[in-house]
């Protein structure tokens, strides 16, 4: 690995016999295997550190920053900074004009901060740096009206919001009283309102290495990591300074921060220890303990072993301790006394001055491995030490020096390596492409610095690509920015809310929605109420469930479409065995004559019964028929209308069953015995009833919508007799059309009922059924856009095409983490330029959407199971219902939402759901089976 370990190169001559320096040297190289391993650690660590059961134990802490985006180039307005650094506040107002942040102007004023402030009352440090914002102000005449601010606060923080933070410990000569454990955002907001600055408004607390990512970020750029490697430098020195426009001038650099550090913009599902799960959110590694759990000992070398020792904090930060420019000078000073101890170098002279901690500084070393005249540099660098080196001395301290500067370059790039990797496995991406931004003493101060991080990355992470970005002043321009884009996000985030507001139900809308459907309930139950009812309530002449004891073979027939299947059924005390076989129905057959329909559908269920050997038997058959009928009895419907293409003649008004009994004379069949027609709702409520006897309600929640229930005969006004129950066919799709519904139907929903092929029916089906949903979005998309919310304004022309935008993508969409991979797909699909945040914002949609519509479903079923209670007079009903349908079955989350919702609804029931198997076919089976066995064999 000759990019990771330039300094253990072959001697010059005169050093070939110092294997002592050489020994040095390959103690400070990390082999290429050894660095693969340790990128594997990093990213286990990483993954403990999200954990919500692992965090606390993690050595990898990674913290989450609450910064969910990064700049867009869009950010706009004035900006104010506060950063707390050393012995100095240093205050800012950066101006943002929307041109990609390319031109910021920023103007810069550093305080001196008395020693006892430092070490005093809370409330005295908070006051002066409220003292410091308001002297600012006033000196720069600033005047607006309100003014956000960015707080950079390089301490230890439990961070739950991007403005709340709780302070947990000091460190870098700070000790004041009476702050630790509380919100320093609040203390700091607090002292800004005694000096009566309401006007400015403390909206983010940040570290400087996310400032360094967000400095990096312009428009069409974003950077979505950030490393700092050593010390990073900023304007400090107290006064003024004005940058901007076109000038060049800039104030004295002084080092910030001599830590080691990396943040980047993470999946926000996959932190726990936050409740974010949409998006991805900025997450700041802080790396440097890293090892403290004894994973790199094996690495360690003993001149680490000595900086460990004489360090303020023993076996911590391990990881820091390798690569922090508060150590590098160190870890060359103990490569020094050791060589000097075994007279391999500065032979014959004292040393006594290197066993000064502290005597010999990173910049030195650096100054050493990069001047051209790097031998006259390491002459006069150890001379001014007080050392008295020779040629040869000065050679080997240069390979020393450039030895402990790679190793720590190498391991800077193992561990942004797990970070690229970590991104692009939990993106699902083949190859990520990133920008990085880069700051610190290393990056800026080391050549080669930049050549071995591509280096090690390419080796270790060849999956990955980064683009370098240098920072500049991560802490200050840094913290304007993430500032900027928290009031950029929160502007849009109140546009969108009040756009997606008339889709958002509380509890009082869907409690009315379960008032109204009980109301049509009744309504569609009553006698003379029925033919003004907007909910039917079908009569199915179906008054049993299955109760397990139906055996014997049945043949079910399911008719409703192009395509229809013809089953046979085994009911057996053992279980349920199906054989079927799906046949087509041309288009001239489905257009044509009535009798030729049917003469057909015997033909294929003579085909059937010849395949299966069944000739000679005469089975019970259950008649699945998927079309509008008036059923007036088990097995006798009157079909209403066609409809899904069907236009078949001498059928409207007619007996389907007896159609279906006419074909089978015609054909000589006489072996089918027609006992049951029944609807897809009430098969999928006798497919499950077979499992469990307790499911006595069907739901479709697919295509279409639709509920079944058992209700009391007492209560059926439309058919004769008070005894026992029957199963009612709601047909609830067509409740609002009444316009009971229309206070919750918004301009999207009125927009997509206008464009459909019934406008004004159906309509509660449209607000739930996945033919709707999708419809539903696209709309909302499109004025998004036109609010400039979304695609920047510009959404694609195939956005505007009616129904281009398939409920399934909802599926897609909503999935946790934003299946990528998929959702890039469908925007591509759909010529849409999308940036992330764009996706993010498309998801809220899609979720508030479907989320609607499970509530409203629940509202329809707690309206349901509400009644069945109070018929049967019980104070806790226990009831199951058979689901099937697309939108129940794969949406990853309509039907935790409907559970959830209706359990609020109706607190007093404790409802199971049961997906349904092929409710069309062996649920018509089963309606046979348990015909069947009520009427008795032979029957």
């Amino acid at each position: 690995l000759p990019q990771a370990s330039p300094a253990l190169r072959p001697c010059t001559p005169g050093l070939m016999n110092c294997h002592q320096v050489q020994r040095a040297l390959r103690a400070l190289t990390i082999p290429l295997e050894r660095l693969h391993i340790m990128k594997g650690h990093m990213m286990q660590a990483m993954r403990r550190g999200l954990g919500r059961y692992t965090h606390s134990q993690a050595t990898v802490k990674m913290l989450p920053t609450y910064i969910c985006a990064t700049p867009d180039g869009t950010e706009k307005g004035d900006f104010l900074v506060v950063e707390l650094c050393q012995s100095q506040v240093r205050t800012l107002l950066v101006t943002l004009f929307g041109d990609g942040n390319l031109s910021p102007q920023m103007m810069y004023k550093t305080f001196d901060m008395p020693e006892d402030i430092m070490r005093g009352e809370g409330e005295a440090l908070f006051d002066f740096i409220a003292q410091c914002v308001s002297q600012f102000l006033a000196d720069s005449s600033s005047s607006l009206e309100h003014l956000p601010m960015g707080f950079v606060f390089p301490f230890s923080c439990r961070q739950t919001q991007l403005n709340k933070a709780e302070l947990i410990s000091w460190s870098k000569g700070f000790s004041c009283r009476d702050v630790e454990g509380k919100d320093v955002v609040q203390l700091l907001q607090s002292a800004i309102n005694k000096r009566e600055l309401s006007h400015v408004e403390v909206v983010a607390l940040m570290n400087d290495t996310v400032g360094t990512m967000m400095t990096c970020s312009t428009e069409g750029r974003p950077c979505e990591v950030a490393l700092v490697a050593g010390e990073q430098w900023a304007p400090r020195v107290p006064g003024w300074w004005v940058l901007g426009g076109l000038s060049r001038c800039s104030p004295p650099l002084l080092p910030a921060d001599k830590g080691s550090n990396c943040c980047f913009m993470a999946e926000a599902h996959l932190v726990e220890t936050t409740e974010e799960t949409s998006g991805r959110m900025c997450i700041n590694t802080e790396w440097g303990r890293f090892g403290d759990d004894g994973i790199l000992n094996d690495i360690l070398t003993p001149y680490d072993e000595c900086v460990d020792e004489e360090s303020s904090s023993p076996g911590e930060k391990r990881f820091e301790k390798m690569v922090g420019s508060l150590y590098l000078g160190e870890i060359t000073r103990h490569v020094l006394i050791a060589l000097a101890a075994e007279k391999a170098l500065f032979a014959g002279s004292s040393v006594d001055v290197l066993k000064e901690k502290g005597v010999l500084k990173t910049h030195q070393v650096l100054e050493i491995i990069n001047v051209e005249e790097g031998i006259a540099v390491t002459k006069s660098t150890l001379e001014a030490l007080g050392l008295e080196p020779n040629e040869r001395d000065c050679s080997r301290v240069q390979q020393i020096c450039r030895a402990v500067v790679s190793r720590a370059a190498t391991l800077y790039a193992t561990g942004l390596a797990a970070v690229l990797s970590y991104m692009c496995q939990t993106r699902d991406m083949d190859q990520l492409l990133v920008n990085v931004g880069v700051d610190g003493e290393l990056y800026q101060g080391h050549t080669r610095f930049e050549e071995i991080l591509q280096s090690v990355i390419k080796l270790l992470a060849p999956e990955c690509v980064a683009t370098l970005l240098p920072s500049t002043d991560g802490s200050g321009r840094g913290a304007a920015m993430v500032t900027a884009v928290a009031v950029r996000l929160e502007a849009q985030r109140r546009e969108v809310a009040e756009l997606l507001a008339p889709l958002r139900l509380n509890h009082d809308d869907l409690v009315q929605v379960q008032a109204l459907m009980r109301q049509e309930m009744e309504l569609g139950l009553g006698q003379e109420t029925h033919a003004s009812a907007s909910v039917r309530m079908l009569p199915t002449y179906v008054c049993h469930t299955p109760d397990g004891t139906e055996q014997g073979e049945f043949l079910a027939l399911d008719l409703g479409g192009t395509n229809f299947r013809v089953l046979v059924v085994h009911v057996r005390e053992e279980g349920i065995h199906m054989a079927s076989e799906i046949y087509v129905i041309p288009t001239a057959i489905m257009q044509g004559t009535g009798e030729a329909l049917f003469d057909h559908i015997i033909d294929c269920i003579v085909d059937f019964q010849k395949k299966q050997d069944l000739m000679t038997h005469t089975l019970p058959l259950g008649f699945t028929f998927s079309f509008p009928c008036q059923q007036v009895g088990l097995d006798k419907a009157l079909l209403l209308t066609w409809t899904k293409g069907f236009s078949a003649s001498g059928c409207v008004g007619e007996d389907v069953v007896q159609l279906l009994r006419e074909a089978a004379e015609r054909k000589h069949h006489a072996g089918l015995k027609v006992v049951a027609l029944v609807n897809d709702t009430v098969g999928t409520m006798m497919s499950c009833g077979y499992e469990d006897p307790k499911c006595e309600i069907g739901l479709i929640v697919g295509t279409g919508t639709n509920a079944c229930y058992m209700e009391e005969m007492r209560n059926v006004g439309t058919v004769e007799g008070d005894e026992g129950r029957m199963c009612i066919n709601m047909e609830w799709g067509a409740f609002g059309d009444n316009g009971c519904l229309d206070h919750i139907f918004t301009s999207f929903d009125r927009v997509v009922d206008e464009q459909t092929i019934n406008p004004g029916k159906q309509r509660f089906e449209k607000l739930i059924s996945g033919m709707y949903l999708g419809e539903i979005v696209r709309h909302i998309l499109l004025a998004m856009a036109d609010k400039e919310l979304l695609f920047h304004g510009n959404p694609s022309p195939k956005l505007y095409t009616k129904d281009i935008f398939k409920t399934k993508f909802l599926s897609t969409i909503e999935l946790n983490g934003l299946a990528l991979r998929q959702i890039r797909q469908i925007l591509q699909d759909l010529e849409l330029n999308a940036s992330f945040e764009d996706s993010v914002l498309m998801r809220e949609v899609c979720h508030t959407v479907s989320m609607r519509a499970a509530q409203l479903c629940a509202a329809g079923l707690a309206a349901v199971v509400e009644k069945m209670r109070e018929n049967r007079g019980l104070d806790q009903l226990s009831v199951t219902v058979g689901v099937d349908g697309t939108l129940y079955k794969l949406h990853p989350n309509f039907s935790h939402c409907l559970q959830r919702t209706l359990r609020d609804l109706a607190p007093n029931c404790t409802v199971t759901f049961m997906p349904s198997e092929d409710g069309s076919g062996k649920g018509a089976a089963l309606v046979a089976a348990v015909a069947c066995r009520i009427t008795g064999p032979g029957q």
